[in-house]
């Protein structure tokens, strides 16, 4: 048993702060909210604190790194929380986990492998690059152990409005209605399984032959969006459903009122040709599968 400090009660903070009680380990949920799954103690804190964050870290095994700032924000919002997870996991001693994500590689060409480069052009995507790269220094300086990793679009139960499975998805699906999609529907991409990050993290998180590297999240075989609504149709016995992409102009003067869907076009280049992760190496290292995808989505649905 172990003490567990898990930054963020998100969608993926959420998730693990259960996994790791269903484990038997002591469990801090640190957010701004002070909101937390029952069995935790609760810390309502602001991030970007060190002292704070370092106060809160003493004695810590682990601690977790699942904040996600509102996209539009990074620039501004990242760069003095990572200063406090860096200063709060070299005063503790507790491996530093960092739920990352694809952004940094930018647009690639075939399945994406944990060597590739971190080569994005994008501002936003060059700040969570420097996050990584800033930890890997400290780790070989020795002043902390850091581990990381990295899935595709999120999805099942729990997810946010912001996924692309979930609230703008899945209502028209069991209502029988046409769904609009920001994305064309029929191009292959990865999409990765909430439950499965968090148990990534956790595994990632124990286990030293993970430190000082980055892994994918295990990430079960890539689906188009079409392919996914009429098999999440078929398992609550609907027909199909029909879909339509919204014309790309429009949803870039959607852009001009809505920060989020504004960002949109930062990520376009992932939906409009084949986005592939490969996990082998996690899988291969650490004996961890994905969860099926058929079990994913029924479980998504609630079926």
């Amino acid at each position: 048993m172990g003490k567990h400090i898990v930054v963020g009660s998100g969608q993926v903070g959420t998730h693990l702060a259960t996994k790791l009680l269903a484990r038997g380990h002591d469990v801090t949920v640190v957010s701004r909210s002070g909101r937390g799954p029952d069995g935790t103690v609760k810390v309502a804190a602001d991030v970007a604190d060190q002292a704070r964050l370092i106060e809160v870290s003493k004695g810590a095994d682990v601690l977790y790194n699942c904040v996600n700032p509102q996209y539009h924000r990074w620039l501004t919002d990242w760069p003095p929380m990572a200063a406090s997870f860096l200063a709060a996991a070299e005063a503790s001693g507790a491996v530093l986990a960092i739920l990352d994500g694809l952004y940094g590689y930018g647009p690639v060409t075939g399945p994406m492998t944990e060597d590739l480069p971190l080569a994005s052009t994008n501002p936003k995507s060059q700040v969570r690059a420097k996050m990584w790269t800033d930890a890997l220094a400290a780790h070989r300086a020795g002043r902390i152990r850091v581990t990381g990793v990295r899935g595709s679009d999120y999805f099942g139960p729990g997810a946010t409005d912001q996924s692309h499975l979930g609230e703008r998805f899945l209502p028209a699906l069991r209502a029988g209605k046409t769904i609009s999609l920001v994305w064309p529907a029929d191009i292959p991409h990865s999409w990765t399984y909430l439950p499965d990050v968090a148990e990534a993290l956790m595994v990632a998180g124990g286990d030293e032959r993970a430190w000082g590297r980055p892994w994918h999240v295990p990430t079960d075989a890539p689906m188009t969006f079409r392919q996914i609504g009429d098999r999440m149709a078929e398992l609550l016995g609907l027909p199909a459903p029909t879909m339509r992409t919204l014309p790309w102009p429009l949803v870039r003067a959607m852009g001009l009122v809505s920060p989020m869907i504004g960002e949109l076009r930062h990520v376009r280049y992932q939906f409009v040709a084949p986005y592939v992760l490969d996990s082998s190496a996690f899988q291969r290292t650490f004996g961890v599968a994905p969860t099926p995808m058929d079990a994913a989505l029924k479980a998504t649905l609630g079926a």
